[in-house]
């Protein structure tokens, strides 16, 4: 590991939820929408009474061990292996994969100072449930208060749990973010897509959410757009009539990885807030793209250029300038730093280990191997400034 005189900021660890997690708050007349059931000996989860595979074993009993699948991720894998089968056997779900205090006592060993701590099966929700939206605000809010009860949104002022948001109804929104805000937190997460809408999806950009961005603009909290399953998968259904069934996340195909899922579903969130004025409207908000990778940023900025170029009357401000001044991106560690560095700056930039999920790091400080090309100053601001400064709110 190298030798740094700064601690350092993770800005994508991950817990894994326990069943309490969402039920222990859940109004009874949501409790048949989030189900944990016995199917052939196995507990499996039922969402809006449909059997889920999306997460194979929801309570983390088992999981895959941290970091087995980055030889795939970094793709050295010429047997030619599927993801599970690189992945090695499951190991038993450790107490840091639930736990704050627990969880703060690894940090430790692997020389992380401070982290956001970032839901995992919670990505299940709003794609299941896209057509029972008071659902989603249910089981959303209810694990948000788990957290407060459980962990706290700044515990020892070095891990950050993530409450999450929908915004279907931006006054229920609003109102969670309250109730964050009043318990301490530094950051919520919306998903990257559309809100879901009785006709159909919304963009995040739209004036109807202003009164949401307007809070976060005020209060100088920072949102996170991290992966998750934001319907996109309905591309790959498209062009294969029915595709798969349930979109999985581990189970891969050529076809559906070239389509880019993820990509595309940060990209045109991203593209929202900026073509339909966010940043201009509230011009402290700052958005942090998260486990997205960086592969899409080139494409993305090179559109909102020309579209500039084309219809320079439909933007108050340069849209490739308001990007670089309010996103923030943690790249994937195979992605190449040194270009990003290039197109957004060492100022937006965050190191995240994704810890403990098989696609992250087994040690997250081996990512400073894959930043050794970068100068001091640029390493400092990745590892450990951006994040610092998001947390206090700084703005530059």
């Amino acid at each position: 590991m190298k030798s740094v005189d700064y601690p350092i900021y993770d800005v994508d660890r991950h817990f894994y939820e326990p069943p309490e997690a969402f039920l222990r708050n859940l109004p009874k007349q949501f409790r048949k929408e989030f189900q944990y059931v016995e199917v052939n000996g196995r507990t499996k989860l039922a969402v809006g009474g449909v059997i889920s595979d999306y997460i194979p074993n929801p309570t983390f009993e088992v999981v895959a061990a941290p970091g087995s699948h980055e030889k795939w991720y970094r793709g050295d894998n010429p047997e030619g292996l599927s993801l599970r089968e690189m992945g090695g056997e499951p190991v038993p779900g450790d107490k840091a994969f639930f736990d704050g205090a627990e969880h703060i006592k690894v940090m430790d060993e692997q020389g992380i100072h401070a982290g956001l701590f970032i839901p995992t099966l919670a990505s299940v929700i709003e794609e299941r449930l896209s057509h029972k939206p008071e659902a989603i605000g249910a089981l959303i809010g209810s694990m948000n208060r788990w957290l407060v009860q459980d962990c706290g949104l700044a515990r020892e002022n070095r891990l950050f749990p993530v409450g999450m948001i929908n915004l279907f109804d931006v006054d229920k929104a609003c109102e969670e973010l309250d109730f964050l805000l009043e318990n301490g937190a530094r950051v919520v997460g919306i998903r990257p897509g559309p809100v879901a809408g009785i006709k159909g999806g919304r963009a995040i950009g739209s004036e109807e959410f202003d009164p949401f961005w307007k809070k976060v603009n005020d209060s100088k909290i920072f949102v996170m757009l991290h992966v998750s399953d934001s319907g996109y998968d309905k591309i790959y259904q498209w062009w294969t009539a029915g595709g798969k069934g349930e979109f999985r996340p581990f189970e891969k195909d050529a076809f559906s990885e070239v389509l880019d899922w993820m990509g595309r579903a940060i990209s045109d969130s991203l593209a929202s807030l900026i073509c339909h004025g966010v940043f201009d409207r509230f011009p402290d908000v700052r958005v942090a793209s998260l486990e997205n990778g960086s592969a899409w940023l080139k494409p993305l900025l090179g559109r909102l250029e020309m579209a500039y170029k084309k219809m320079p009357k439909q933007f108050k401000q340069d849209p490739v300038e308001s990007f670089r001044k309010h996103v923030f991106i943690s790249p994937f560690y195979e992605d190449p730093v040194a270009e990003l560095i290039e197109v957004v700056g060492s100022n937006r930039i965050l190191f995240g280990s994704d810890w403990p999920h098989p696609e992250g790091l087994t040690s997250p400080l081996d990512f400073f191997k894959d930043i050794e090309d970068l100068n001091e100053e640029q390493t400092k601001q990745i590892m450990h400034s951006n994040l610092k400064g998001l947390l206090e709110g700084v703005r530059d």
